[in-house]
């Protein structure tokens, strides 16, 4: 049977999922720009290498 009553810790769940999605979005995205970077390193050594 459910709880009467108001709703417990709702509040709570939903600031917490949204910051953690904030934080793996951010993290998300520094991984993909540390890649790139790196790509363009790389590219650019094989240029002058050549």
């Amino acid at each position: 049977m459910a709880k009467a009553g108001k709703e417990k810790n709702t509040k709570n769940k939903s600031k917490h999922t949204k910051l953690m999605n904030r934080k793996k979005n951010k993290l998300r995205l520094e991984k993909e720009t540390r890649a790139q970077r790196l790509k363009a390193i790389v590219k650019a050594a094989q240029d002058h290498k050549e």
